[in-house]
């Protein structure tokens, strides 16, 4: 075997290529030195070595020196062994020799490469050769030749609920409508953990401040409101110009900051403490006493010290909790806390209720994520888990459900007008403009976009600025045309999404009903009570089995009374005959149950 072959083997350690670039030739076989003749130096050296041995081991052979020697030799070697082991820990970065961080901080971010995985002590690590000048293109050729590094490589460890499947809906025949379905959560304590340590990276997009304006004068003929701007049709056009920063109309703009003379007006002391939530906030609203307000459940002590629970009311529903909860102080009820919003931008209550919704980030600037749930709407999971389910866990900065039935925008809107939810006319000019713009009906073209009409009762966010730009477009849409923000969403968000790598969570509605739990509105509960006071109870029916003994005559017991029984109202009197009168005389069961029956 050549040198040269021996030198391209050895290839991989830098040696080789460092002769190359250096310009010298690869060493070839010599033919054998001549031996020299020794001096007389080298002769006095030699016999000076034959003198010396002796002694050693004339001394060596005593038992003590021996030992002696023998101590030397040992801590030499230990010497060398710690020595050899220092260099070996000192060439593997710190991360590495934390196993177990590394093992988390995959199962945390599956999708960042880690090099440096946990090993088991049962499995036997692959070894590969990472080459460490291949993540640098801006380094001078010199730098190939450092020494490759031995790195090994393990799988990413799984998500405890990647092996969940959903399973198939219950085979119920009378119940054909939505209803929740499982969904997988993680521990409080691991949901906890899984937290990003820092903010998602915002593509193009880094730089997002808002119109605001003293003196704004009223322009109807732009649309919208003084609230949100009137910002013109140019102005609307240029913020889905996406750039690295921009300035847009995001309601709040008459005045200097958010809830300070701009309608929407906010207690100076309730700002500086929304400015105080800093890492999750939870929200709601209800406005003209339109909901009954909710309290969530199953929420951990650890949100219940660091998550913020806000409820936005206005002065009417302020007045009837006081009414009929007796509380003097409103400021805190159950876990939420209570703000009186007073002079509101709109005369629709629905209206006014999308401002919290959508423009959470302009009320709570120092909070990193959001979830917003409808006035209607009962949270029953705690809230880290569900930022870990629909955020962390795949890497989303925005999640919504969908319609569980309806996914096109032109459904959407026939079934708003069918159900009064909003004037026809200015629901058919808002598809007919966005018809201009090019919307069509939803089709199995758009996948992976799974529909085109959300469920908008719940929205989770994380606050960064193309999340917030979505979010502040959206609600410019609701101030421009009508309220009915499932009708707007899906032209925002293409429009975003045609210009930047980004996407929404749009998961099922079943898991949504999963995590809140929906009521009726006031206005149904009331008609409700109202219909349950004017129907009267049935009277009791007589039974035959014991004497003496009514028994109330409910639904059920009347739908399976034999049809010999009659209906109540109509109780039969049982007649005998007295046995030493002869007379007829009546039933003491039927007298009872005909005065049963009178009251």
């Amino acid at each position: 075997m050549t040198g040269g072959s021996l030198g391209l083997r050895s290839g991989s350690y830098g040696s080789l290529q460092q002769q190359l670039q250096n310009g010298a030739a690869l060493p070839t076989q010599s033919p054998p030195l001549p031996v020299r003749k020794t001096s007389k130096m080298s002769l006095s050296g030699s016999r000076e070595k034959e003198r010396i041995l002796p002694r050693i081991f004339k001394f060596a052979g005593r038992r003590k020196v021996g030992m002696l020697l023998l101590l030397v030799a040992s801590v030499a070697v230990l010497s060398f062994i710690s020595a050899v082991t220092k260099d070996e820990d000192t060439s593997v970065s710190p991360e590495s020799r934390m196993g177990f961080t590394d093992h988390v901080r995959n199962f945390v971010n599956p999708s960042r490469p880690s090099f440096n995985n946990f090993k088991p002590p049962f499995a036997p690590a692959k070894v590969t050769e990472v080459n460490s000048t291949s993540y640098s293109n801006h380094e001078s050729a010199n730098t190939h030749n450092r020494t490759q590094l031995s790195i090994p490589i393990l799988p990413p460890t799984p998500h405890p609920c990647e092996s969940f499947t959903l399973p198939p809906p219950p085979a119920d025949k009378k119940r054909t409508g939505p209803r929740p379905c499982p969904v997988c959560y993680v521990p409080v304590e691991q949901a906890v953990l899984l937290m990003p340590p820092s903010p998602s990276a915002s593509p193009i997009l880094k730089d997002l401040s808002y119109y605001s304006e003293d003196n704004l004068i009223a322009n109807e003929s732009n649309g919208g409101s003084i609230f949100g701007g009137h910002p013109s049709l140019l102005h609307r056009n240029e913020s889905f110009n996406i750039k690295e920063s921009m300035m847009v109309h995001c309601g709040f703009v008459k005045g200097k900051r958010p809830g300070q003379g701009t309608g929407f007006d906010i207690n100076d002391t309730d700002l500086l403490e929304m400015e105080e939530c800093h890492d999750v906030v939870i929200a709601s609203a209800i406005f003209g006493n339109y909901d009954m307000m909710q309290q969530p459940k199953n929420i951990s002590e650890y949100a219940k010290r660091n998550a913020c629970f806000y409820m936005f009311v206005d002065e009417e529903t302020e007045a009837y909790i006081k009414n009929s909860s007796g509380l003097v102080d409103t400021k805190r009820v159950g876990l939420w806390r209570v703000v009186v919003v007073r002079n509101l931008p709109y005369d629709d209550a629905r209206r006014n209720g999308k401002v919290p919704k959508l423009l959470l980030h302009r009320l709570f600037p120092n909070a990193r994520y959001s979830l917003w749930i409808d006035g209607k709407l009962e949270l029953v999971v705690d809230p880290y888990q569900v930022l870990e389910r629909f955020l962390w866990r795949k890497n989303y900065t925005f999640a919504i459900s969908r319609h569980y039935r309806r996914f096109d925008v032109f459904e959407e809107a026939e079934a708003n007008k069918a159900a009064g939810k909003y004037d026809n006319a200015s629901i058919d000019s808002q598809i007919e403009f966005y018809m201009k713009e090019g919307l069509t009906p939803y089709s199995l073209s758009k996948l992976p976009i799974t529909s085109d009409v959300p469920e908008g009762c719940v929205i989770i966010k994380e606050h960064i600025p193309i999340t917030n730009l979505f979010t502040c477009l959206w609600f410019d849409e609701v101030d421009r045309f009508t309220s009915r923000d499932q009708i707007s969403f899906s032209t925002v968000r293409d429009k975003i999404m045609s210009r930047v790598n980004w996407t929404i969570n749009m998961f099922m509605d079943c898991e949504r009903r999963n995590f809140v739990v929906q009521a009726y509105h006031r206005d149904l509960l009331e008609q409700r009570k109202e219909l349950a006071s004017l129907i009267q109870p049935p009277p009791p029916v007589v039974s035959n089995k014991s004497p003496g003994k009514l028994i109330p005559a409910t639904p059920d017991r009347l739908a399976r009374a034999p049809p010999s029984r009659k209906l109540p109202g109509k109780v039969s009197v049982r007649r005998g005959r007295d046995k030493k009168s002869g007379s007829r005389r009546h039933h003491p069961r039927a007298a009872a149950g005909k005065d049963n029956n009178s009251i």
